[in-house]
């Protein structure tokens, strides 16, 4: 275990909730979204520990909020009454969860931000079980933008009574917070936030190729419709760069194809259709093999604008 000696920069850890509970609160997984949830649980009191495997990352981020660096998940686990996850891919969240379940103490909390499948899910809450801890799967929507500015909305599966214990946490990271049912629920339910992502770049990237075949000024098209009914966050926030060839994320491409999978998986189960995200899983392989994976997933308009 590592910990960082900086002078203190005005964050406190282990901030008392309205009945007078202390938790300290770890958090695994310190990509650009996990950065951003991070510092807004340092923010508002909360973030006592971080880990993450690039060690150098975890140094980085803890010096500058002053909190404990562990160089195991499972040193965390021991030290933390509350534990948020976030990392890629569901083989990842399962790793995870075995560590953490080495040392988790009883009545401990396991929060996964992740975008995995809900079979995942209900398999990581079986496993903290055995150990009496509990678990909300608790993804999220917003992007990075979100991830910053505290400003996601959440997804939770899980007891409704866990939630409400660690609400006042979540609410440092958050503009929504909405319980779906049962374990699994919340991973269901971003299941349909990408599909309907999915159409929404198709339908952006789609319309402003359009535009731009017709040789309008494709700035102004922007601002005229996202006053109107065509208006949407993503036209507002992602138009204008598309346009001018900027990618940068955002939201990467290859995540966004890697929960495709996942939704393709769920349509199969229930016999849906989704052609626009089987269209949007095959254009995004198309990028991915021309090196574009770790572009924004408004990459999506390299297929559709005229040479």
């Amino acid at each position: 275990m590592w910990k960082n000696k900086q002078a203190h920069t005005g964050f406190s850890a282990n901030r008392p909730f309205s009945n007078g509970e202390y938790m300290k609160v770890g958090f695994i997984g310190l990509g650009a979204m996990g950065q951003g949830m991070a510092k807004n649980l340092a923010k508002g009191g909360y973030l006592q520990a971080v880990y993450n495997r690039t060690c150098s990352k975890a140094h980085e981020l803890a010096t500058e909020l002053t909190v404990t660096v562990y160089d195991s998940v499972q040193s965390l686990a021991e030290q933390s009454d509350v534990i948020f996850i976030c990392v890629s891919a569901d083989n990842d969240v399962m790793d995870v969860i075995d560590a953490i379940a080495a040392t988790i103490k009883p009545g401990s909390v396991v929060i996964d931000t992740s975008t995995v499948g809900s079979n995942t899910a209900v398999r990581a809450a079986a496993a903290l079980a055995g150990k009496q801890a509990h678990f909300l799967d608790a993804p999220v929507s917003g992007g990075v933008e979100g991830a910053n500015k505290g400003s996601l909305a959440m997804m939770i599966g899980g007891d409704p009574a866990v939630l409400a214990r660690v609400r006042p946490i979540l609410e440092c990271m958050t503009a929504r917070i909405e319980h779906l049912g049962p374990t699994g629920s919340g991973q269901a339910c971003k299941a349909v936030n990408q599909v309907m992502c999915a159409g929404i770049n198709q339908a952006v990237t789609e319309a402003l190729s359009f535009a731009q075949a017709q040789g309008l000024d494709l700035d102004k098209v922007i601002d005229v419709v996202c006053g109107g009914a065509a208006g949407n966050w993503f036209l507002q926030h992602r138009g204008k760069t598309m346009t001018q060839g900027l990618f940068k994320p955002g939201f990467k491409l290859a995540l966004h194809h890697k929960d495709l999978l996942i939704c393709r998986e769920i349509a199969a189960q229930t016999g849906t259709a989704i052609p626009l995200t089987e269209r949007t899983v095959s254009e995004y392989a198309q990028l991915m093999q021309q090196g574009y994976g770790d572009e924004d997933i408004s990459a999506l308009y390299r297929i559709k604008r005229k040479p």
